[in-house]
């Protein structure tokens, strides 16, 4: 499982780099790809819309199953990675680059604080959830 020191991480398994100017990326987690398998559908939200704390921003499709992913900040939407929608299994294969999933700008960077650490995270996983 791998986890990088400069991003920030959700209860849900997002990570989140702030970029600058209130801008941040989202993506699945390293973990959550994992655990997940083989993404084969990716549904995104459309630039422009909104995304709320704790509330569905996008979807992932495994085998049969659908799962949400929910928004660890409150922004708007300024871009999507079109490249997943075509390609889902980049999530797999880089979830930290090429499988971002889309870019937001912030209503407040305190946001943020809510957000795990790198070693909250690890240590949140160990606690939470067995070994993979």
């Amino acid at each position: 499982m791998l986890v990088l020191d400069e991003l920030q991480y959700s209860e849900d398994h997002i990570w989140v780099r702030y970029e600058e100017n209130y801008t941040v990326t989202l993506g699945l987690t390293d973990y959550a790809q994992l655990q997940l398998g083989k993404l084969n559908y990716v549904e995104l939200p459309n630039e422009g819309d909104e995304v709320v704390t704790c509330e569905c921003f996008a979807s992932v499709e495994c085998g049969r199953l659908f799962n949400d992913l929910y928004a660890p900040i409150c922004g708007l939407v300024i871009s999507v990675n079109q490249e997943i929608i075509e390609a889902p299994r980049l999530i797999n294969y880089s979830p930290y680059n090429k499988g971002w999933i889309i870019r937001a700008k912030l209503f407040s960077l305190h946001d943020l604080d809510m957000l795990m650490s790198c070693n909250a995270y690890e240590e949140y996983i160990l606690t939470n959830y067995l070994p993979i």
